[in-house]
C-alpha cells in the first residue's frame, strides 16, 4: 500500500481517536494500529486495521453500526475532519511515525478504551497502560 494511504488512514484513527490529548495519548492511538498490523490475526496494513469492520451480506460498502474496530468509522456521524490544525498535528505524527517510527509507549498493546466506559473484552487482556483518557490492553 502506498505510503500517502497509510498516513491518512493513520491520521484519520489518531484524529478522531486522540484529538485534543498529548503527543503521548495520540502516539499511544498509533502505536496500537502498528501493532495491530504487525499481528497475524489483523489485517497487514494501516488501512486495513483502521477500517477493519463487520458488514451486512447484502451491503459490502456501509459497515454494520457500531461493529467497527474504532467506533468514529461506523457511529453514524460525519467522518470529515472539521479542527484542521488538529488533522494536520495527526497527519505530520502520523507520517513520523510510519517513515521514522516511535518507541511503543503502550508495551505492545493492540486494544484499547476511553476510561469512562467498561467493554466487555477488557478482562479478557492484559493491561498494559494508560495515557491520557485510554486504557490499552495486549
Amino acid at each position: 500500500m502506498m505510503l500517502e494511504a497509510a498516513v491518512l488512514c493513520l491520521a484519520m484513527n489518531i484524529y478522531h481517536e486522540a484529538r485534543g490529548e498529548s503527543l503521548a495519548g495520540q502516539m499511544g492511538v498509533a502505536n496500537s494500529v502498528l501493532n495491530r498490523v504487525d499481528d497475524p490475526r489483523f489485517p497487514n496494513d494501516v488501512c486495513g486495521v483502521v477500517y477493519q469492520a463487520r458488514y451486512s451480506s447484502w451491503d459490502k460498502v456501509n459497515p454494520i453500526r457500531n461493529k467497527c474496530s474504532y467506533s468514529w468509522y461506523c457511529d453514524g456521524k460525519s467522518d470529515t475532519p472539521l479542527d484542521d490544525r488538529a488533522f494536520l498535528e495527526a497527519t505530520l505524527l502520523s507520517k513520523h511515525m510510519l517513515e521514522i517510527g516511535y518507541p511503543d509507549l503502550t508495551g505492545g498493546a493492540t486494544h484499547y478504551h476511553a476510561d469512562y466506559v467498561q467493554p466487555y473484552w477488557a478482562e479478557t487482556l492484559s493491561y498494559t497502560v494508560k495515557i491520557d483518557q485510554h486504557i490499552y490492553y495486549r
